[in-house]
C-alpha cells in the first residue's frame, strides 16, 4: 500500500512538474491529463468514467480542437513521423504491446514521459526509457500543427 502511495505521488508531482515549472502554468495538455489521471483503463473506454488507451488519446485531442482516429492502428497512421529524439509535448508515441504490430498508444508530456491508459493501472505517466515501453517502442507521431502546439502544449 505505501510503495502504491508513493508510486501516485511522484507521478503527480510529475504531472506537475514535467515542462511547466509550475503547477498555475500548466498548458492545456497538462490540465487535461492531470483532471483524468487515475480514471480507470476498460477496453473501448472512451470518457465516460474509463479509458481504453486510444479513447484516452483521442479524448485529449478532442479538448484541444484536434480529431483522432479511435484506434492506435488508426492514430498511428496520422500526422508526421517523428524521431524519438525529436519529441515535443503532445506527440503520440507508440508502442507494441500484442506482438502483432500498433497496439498501445500514449501521449509525449516532455522530460522522457509519457500519460497512457494502463490496462492494470488507469491513466498514468511511465518514462519512455522505462524497459517495458523502451523494448516496445515503435515509433511517435506529430499530430499537432504548430499553431495547436503553441495554443495548447506549450507552457504559459
Amino acid at each position: 500500500m505505501r510503495k502504491t502511495l508513493t508510486a501516485a505521488v511522484t507521478s503527480l508531482a510529475l504531472l506537475f512538474s514535467v515542462g511547466t515549472g509550475s503547477a498555475s502554468a500548466a498548458s492545456t495538455l497538462n490540465t487535461v491529463v492531470k483532471s483524468v489521471y487515475g480514471t480507470p483503463y476498460k477496453m473501448g473506454g472512451n470518457g465516460n468514467g474509463s479509458f481504453d488507451c486510444s479513447g484516452f488519446t483521442k479524448y485529449v485531442f478532442k479538448k484541444m480542437g484536434v480529431q483522432l482516429a479511435r484506434q492506435s492502428k488508426a492514430q498511428f497512421k496520422q500526422g508526421t513521423s517523428v524521431a524519438k529524439s525529436q519529441l515535443k509535448k503532445g506527440d503520440l508515441v507508440f508502442f507494441n504491446t500484442s506482438g502483432s504490430g500498433v497496439s498501445h498508444v500514449g501521449i509525449y508530456l516532455g522530460s522522457g514521459s509519457f500519460a497512457h491508459a494502463s490496462s492494470s493501472k488507469g491513466i498514468r505517466i511511465d518514462k519512455l526509457s522505462n524497459s517495458y515501453f523502451a523494448n516496445r517502442y515503435i515509433g511517435s507521431k506529430r499530430i499537432l500543427s504548430k499553431y495547436t502546439y503553441n495554443l495548447y502544449a506549450a507552457d504559459i
